[in-house]
């Protein structure tokens, strides 16, 4: 048996509509279909499947509870540090080390509106920004 894919990530939140916002302006995911929950939430579609559940809580144990961060493969890095600065979201950019799997990836690190960690990786021959290269 081998793991083809990530099915979702699921994270906690105090408010749903400003992180379903947050996540179809920044990432582009659509709101969807989601069972009849006793509690408040959200899913969020990317092409088609659910990838983000959101649920909703009167308070978080700490700013991203226990998810460390959430990864996504993306393309348009300059594209994507364009819109972070745009909207003005700090963020961090970082080459993977040589000497393992990835190395030279480009990994973009930013935090949604709870507090949880985003990451977006970019094949290695992707152009960086001009200020960030």
């Amino acid at each position: 048996m081998t793991i083809r894919r990530m099915d979702h990530f699921t994270i906690l939140t105090r408010n749903t509509a400003e992180t379903v916002t947050f996540y179809g302006d920044v990432l582009g995911f659509t709101s969807g279909p989601r069972p009849n929950f006793t509690f408040p939430g959200a899913w969020l579609y990317n092409d088609g499947h659910p990838v983000l559940h959101v649920v909703e809580r009167p308070s978080i144990p700490t700013a991203a509870g226990v998810l460390d961060h959430m990864a996504f493969f993306g393309t348009d890095l300059a594209g994507y540090v364009a819109k972070l600065e745009q909207r003005g979201l700090k963020y961090d950019l970082r080459r993977l080390p040589e000497g393992g799997a990835g190395a030279g990836m480009w990994q973009l690190f930013f935090s949604d509106p709870s507090g949880a960690r985003v990451e977006i990786d970019f094949d290695q021959a992707e152009a960086g920004p001009s200020s960030k290269v």
